[in-house]
């Protein structure tokens, strides 16, 4: 109910409103207030008792209107709702509520200095407003609920998780969204968006919704009641907070020999990290100096840089690995060139930080610079964290291969590939 029916339709009978209404999902009519009134000159407001600025609409158009209205739309489960800025405060819940409550809402729109009192008492069933501030009219805002409440009737948008993972469903923020391109102005796309691994990037979602909910609106994140999932994936946040952050930027260089021993204190790191974690890798003393060097001759061998300081080390081959003929269990995607990533560690203050990722980025900008596309990677079963950064990094599990390793170790390494685009 408005004295604006035209500029109303005009917002709400486009797009995906619009495309409902004409399959029949949806009845949105806006009616004219002026077309009730009882005078000649369609007077609908007159000025307030007591005096005062501006007028007030009269209650008898409004409540010829609203007669006019219920008749024409018959027995149904129905809510009129009056916009106004001294209404509840409208949020998703209150749209749930409307969607899932009533088949036929009535929206008021009230204008100048608002509407008669006594039509508000004998006709309204609800307030209803956007927030603590004032329109010159209730149009906006019966656009706004209509909106909010017509997107959640089955059939409006082509499927149910349009609305529920979106801002507010929960009782949290909605996660980032990107598009393509996968680079732009500098900033790329989160990895994991690209992995094609649902599960990670459903993790990775709920993080950013509890992560922007708790910096975006305190307000909401003291109410919210967090499942035992979310307890955990907060635990994790805390963590990566207080993790060391890089604001500077991070290079990719072949090894020098002053790298030696920076490159030695993050192999004797990477190889505590494996024996803590009960991982029969490179306990052998492996890799030592003779393995960098050897790397540095072929001009195979890489460091990470922050600040100057070597991060991260890499050796990076574009020669094939004899060990992956006798792939077993599984079989390569591709049966081209490859480079094969070897002796990759971070340094032990970097973990976390997204270095590892990084260091993955580098090679594949590497192999592509060779005119390479195919990149491979060996790792042992019981290395979680490679395995859980190949996942990230999009490389796929193909199979398992026997390694050259000490006698009395364990030789089986499982065998990743990542086709490169």
């Amino acid at each position: 109910m408005t004295l604006f029916p035209e500029a109303v339709a005009a917002s709400l009978k486009i797009s995906i409103l619009g495309r409902a209404e004409k399959k029949g999902i949806l009845d949105i009519r806006c009616v004219q207030i002026r077309d009730y009134t009882e005078n000649r000159q369609q007077q609908v407001d007159d000025y307030p008792y007591g005096g005062g600025w501006g007028c007030v609409m009269m209650a008898q158009p409004l409540k010829s209107c609203l007669d006019a209205v219920i008749a024409d739309a018959g027995e149904r489960r129905r809510r009129v709702i009056y916009l106004s800025p001294q209404g509840r405060t409208f949020d998703q819940a209150c749209a749930r509520r409307l969607a899932a409550d009533y088949d036929h809402l009535v929206l008021v729109c009230g204008h100048y200095e608002g509407v008669d009192e006594r039509f508000i008492q004998q006709c309204v069933d609800e307030e209803i407003s956007l927030g603590d501030f004032v329109l010159t009219g209730g149009e906006i805002a019966a656009m706004a609920v209509t909106d909010a409440v017509c997107r959640m009737i089955p059939g409006v948008l082509s499927d149910e998780e349009c609305f529920t993972g979106e801002s507010h469903w929960e009782g949290l923020l909605e996660y980032p969204q990107y598009t393509r391109p996968e680079t732009w102005e500098g900033l790329t796309v989160p990895e994991v968006l690209r992995s094609g691994n649902d599960e990670h990037i459903r993790v990775w979602r709920r993080k950013r919704m509890l992560e922007r909910t708790m910096e975006k609106r305190p307000d909401l994140w003291e109410k919210r009641d967090l499942s035992p999932e979310d307890q955990r994936l907060l635990s994790e946040l805390e963590k990566e907070r207080s993790r060391r952050k890089l604001t500077e930027p991070v290079e990719c260089r072949p090894f020098a020999p002053e790298d030696m021993d920076s490159v030695m204190l993050i192999f004797r790191q990477a190889r505590n990290y494996l024996k803590k974690n009960r991982v029969d890798q490179w306990q052998d003393n492996y890799p030592d100096e003779n393995a960098v060097l050897a790397d540095a001759e072929r001009g195979e061998a890489y460091v990470m840089t922050y600040g100057g300081k070597a991060a991260a080390y890499f050796c990076l081959s574009p020669r094939p690995e004899p060990a992956y003929d006798g792939i077993t269990d599984g079989k390569w995607r591709s049966d081209g060139p490859y480079c094969v990533l070897h002796r990759s560690a971070v340094e032990a203050s970097f973990r976390g930080t997204g270095m590892a990722d990084r260091m993955m980025t580098a090679a594949e900008e590497l192999t592509r610079a060779m005119g390479i596309g195919d990149l491979r990677v060996d790792t042992h079963r019981h290395n979680r964290a490679m395995k859980a950064l190949l996942n990230r990094q999009g490389f796929q599990y193909r199979g398992n291969v026997l390694v050259r390793v000490e006698e009395g170790r364990d030789p089986r390494r499982q065998a990743f590939e990542k086709v490169l685009k």
